[in-house]
């Protein structure tokens, strides 16, 4: 369902800036204080790549680290401790959506050991795997809990399915497939799939989320402790946003509401909701049906949807922006880059339309905080940095200085 597009970074020097103190700048008023952030890096499995994907109330972050064959693992960083979270029997698992839940439950997706897939299907969660075993196998949704993983099963005649976040009420969300072999799917797609909502047990039971009409697949993303769920509404398509993101929706009482765009019938897709149902996550733009270029947006019940503007001032100039997670008080994350994804940072947007690169604000820490892929209600932040010495790929924590 969803994009993680090829971006490379660049890595540049730091900018000393001189402070000046005139008479008349002592006569002006003084600008409110940004937040700094003390920013550590969080271990690995022994790879060279990690990511912080979420992070709760409990200051749990999840995401994912790779081994030092290539593989990625579910991973949990509790109070600095690593915790390898395992698979479901094959070479690949992920947390890859932003889990709030605080009950000890974090939900993703993991390979089976069910080889070859049997219809030779990609299946949406390719593109959060390494190479070269991304593909071949089937994938399920998984829950985590007591320290045990396991599967979460797709709808009848289905095979694949995938888990994106989980609230405190026993509620998991996510996709699965079913048995139809859809014509408006794209190779190597063949079966449709459904917005998906598990009824943790014992038994755990599906159960799909309704439409838009004339819509025929879809996905949810996020889910909150209200019932409000979040998520897209569109045609089979490649199973990764594009066509399938044609609405981005959201779900409560028993409905589902469209919740606009920017402009573009593509790649709408909301990737969180905080409890009071405000909405973040990013819209398509009409020129680039294929998804090269995003725009981030908040929606709320009352202003509707907003466009978050990237960082302004930059050389080369800042086009793209992505919104990935927001606490209770409306601050959101996400990333910033230009145009061929040279250049992409991590951003906050706290209460303005333009957002502050969180590689600003982080104090002496060496690390280049590439994105933010989520805050929690402390404040805290996590995501992916790069070392500048050895290019490494970072899972980290950034936490506020009181």
């Amino acid at each position: 369902m969803t994009t993680q597009k090829p971006i490379s970074y660049m890595l540049l020097t730091l900018l000393v800036v001189a402070c000046c103190c005139g008479a008349a700048q002592a006569q002006a008023p003084a600008k409110a204080k940004k937040a700094q952030y003390n920013v550590s890096n969080l271990a690995s499995l022994g790879g060279t790549s990690s990511g912080g994907n979420s992070i709760n109330d409990l200051s749990w972050v999840a995401g994912y680290s790779r081994l030092l064959d290539r593989n990625r693992h579910a991973t949990l960083w509790r109070n600095s401790a690593l915790t390898d979270l395992g698979t479901l029997g094959g070479p690949n698992s992920s947390v890859t959506w932003n889990v709030k839940n605080t009950a000890g439950i974090i939900v993703g997706i993991s390979q089976t050991a069910t080889t070859p897939e049997p219809l030779g299907e990609n299946w949406s969660s390719a593109a959060f795997y390494s190479t070269p075993h991304n593909v071949g196998y089937i994938n399920l949704g998984f829950v985590w809990e007591n320290g045990a993983m396991r599967g979460l099963l797709p709808f009848p005649g289905g095979n694949n399915g995938f888990a994106t976040g989980a609230n405190n009420l026993g509620q998991v969300v996510g996709w699965a497939e079913n048995g139809v072999h859809d014509t408006m799917c794209v190779a190597p797609q063949v079966l449709q799939f459904r917005p998906a909502v598990w009824e943790l047990g014992p038994p755990d039971q599906i159960h799909d989320l309704p439409l838009i009409p004339g819509d025929t697949s879809g996905a949810a993303t996020a889910i909150n402790d209200n019932g409000q769920i979040v998520g897209i509404s569109g045609i089979c398509d490649q199973a990764v946003g594009r066509h399938t993101a044609k609405h981005a929706v959201l779900w409560e009482n028993g409905g589902v509401t469209d919740i606009g765009n920017l402009g573009a019938q593509w790649w709408n897709t909301p990737t969180a909701i905080n409890q009071h149902g405000d909405v973040v996550g990013f819209a398509g733009d009409p020129a680039f049906v294929e998804g090269e270029i995003l725009h981030a947006f908040i929606w709320t019940k009352d202003n509707g949807i907003q466009a978050l503007k990237p960082l302004r001032g930059r050389v080369p100039q800042h086009v793209d922006s992505e919104a990935y997670g927001i606490n209770e008080a409306r601050q959101v994350v996400g990333i910033s880059c230009d145009a061929d994804q040279v250049d992409c940072r991590a951003v906050i947007w706290d209460h303005g339309v333009y957002p502050t690169d969180l590689n600003d604000l982080k104090g002496g820490a060496s690390a280049f905080l590439a994105s933010a892929k989520d805050i929690n209600n402390k404040g805290e932040i996590t995501g992916r940095a790069i070392d500048p010495i050895t290019g490494v790929l970072t899972a980290y924590l950034a936490v506020p200085v009181q």
